[in-house]
Parts: structure tokens; C-alpha cells; sequence
């Protein structure tokens, strides 16, 4: 029985999340830049970034290490 619960709620999960395109939007974008030293590239490359992502083109996400 706990079983079943448990296989239909991810099942209900997986189905209503997957297709969803989150990208972020001009505000977002505009805040998380003003921390970044050159703005203006980096508005230019997250835009370009959003683009390639809505048009289903791979993109490159950088992951840096964790520090303690």
C-alpha cells in the first residue's frame, strides 16, 4: 500500500514537472548581474544563455567547488 503511495506520487511528480522550462527572467537576470564586475557582458551572455535554453540547445553551466 506504501508502496503503491509512494510510486504515484513521483510518478504524478515526474509527469507534471517535467516539461517545464525555467529560465529566468529580465529581472533576475539584471539583479544576479549587478554582483558580476562587467555587467554588461554578463547581462549578454545570460540572455544568450536564456535563448539557446528556450530554443532547446544544450548550454554550459559551470559548477564551481564547494568550499568549507
Amino acid at each position: 500500500m506504501k508502496l503503491g503511495l509512494n510510486l504515484s506520487l513521483f510518478l504524478l511528480a515526474f509527469f507534471s514537472f517535467s516539461n517545464e522550462l525555467l529560465s529566468l527572467s529580465d529581472y533576475e537576470i539584471k539583479k544576479y548581474c549587478t554582483k558580476e564586475r562587467r555587467v554588461s557582458s554578463c547581462i549578454k551572455d545570460l540572455k544568450e544563455k536564456r535563448s539557446n535554453l528556450q530554443k532547446g540547445n544544450y548550454i554550459e553551466i559551470p559548477v564551481a567547488p564547494y568550499k568549507r
